[in-house]
């Protein structure tokens, strides 16, 4: 389940625009004036460098990976109290939960499963802020006629095991909605899509590269061949193409604290 850092490096700056603002702010309110906040699988810390200029001072990380180069970065962007724990998020009985007033966690909710879910409703006793889940939507301008066979074959690679099981893909948004609620949870949804113009060609190079060699991996249409030729297509014309890649943002909110949110 592990990413480059070069892919986290990339992608950050589009993170940072398509987050919900309103909910991330939420979020931040519902951290408390002292908080201890835990981020799963935290990458090279883009969440910390999100966070960060939003919360009170002093304010405390414990980040989570399973990969030690990446969490050797993110406690790079973190302050001095904070910590490093490597740990995989599977195992939700070892990760750091004392004192911890709200856990968070970007691009993650598509990699994980349903059961990962609803252990974690089970024990989750605190806020959780999930931002950045990937929803299944892409939209290109020009259009290419492979598109849609492209995307629904990178949405089937998706719902493959990304080192949990059988991942949730572009039903993650849903699918979290579903099982937290009927926990008894509090869910706030807000969308923050990716819209990639010329400015973030780079990005657009490497996304397309990865979804196009995930959609040759797919069964079914369309064949290896023609989601390669696409891939190509797209990176030569990646400086002159607008995309649209969905994403969504959850804030989960415990029964004890519903009473102070208002949706």
């Amino acid at each position: 389940m592990g990413f480059s850092t070069d892919w986290l490096t990339l992608r950050e700056p589009a993170d940072r625009e398509a987050r919900d603002h309103t909910l991330l702010q939420r979020a931040v309110e519902l951290a408390g004036v002292d908080p201890i906040l835990m981020d799963l699988g935290c990458g090279t810390g883009s969440t910390v460098r999100t966070l960060e200029p939003a919360l009170p001072e002093g304010a405390t990380w414990r980040l989570v990976d399973n990969d030690p180069v990446l969490l050797e970065r993110a406690l790079e962007a973190a302050g001095n109290t904070s910590r490093g724990h490597l740990v995989d998020i599977d195992q939700l009985d070892s990760l750091p939960w004392e004192g911890v007033t709200l856990v968070t966690a970007s691009a993650l909710l598509d990699l994980v499963t349903e059961d990962w879910l609803v252990r974690l409703s089970e024990v989750l006793t605190v806020p959780f802020y999930a931002a950045l889940s990937y929803n299944g939507q892409m939209h290109w301008d020009p259009v290419d006629p492979r598109d849609q066979a492209v995307t629904e074959a990178f949405n089937r690679h998706q719902r493959q095991n990304k080192g949990l099981g059988p991942a949730l893909g572009p039903t993650s948004v849903e699918k979290t909605i579903e099982v937290f609620e009927a926990a008894g949870f509090t869910v706030l949804h807000g969308d923050s899509p990716w819209q990639l113009g010329p400015e973030f060609t780079e990005l657009q190079q490497a996304l397309v590269a990865g979804i196009a060699q995930a959609a040759s991996e797919a069964a079914g249409e369309p064949d290896e061949t023609t989601a390669k030729a696409w891939g190509e297509t797209r990176v030569a014309q990646a400086a002159q193409t607008r995309c649209v890649i969905g994403h969504g943002d959850l804030l989960i909110i415990p029964r004890s604290l519903s009473s102070t949110v208002v949706s």
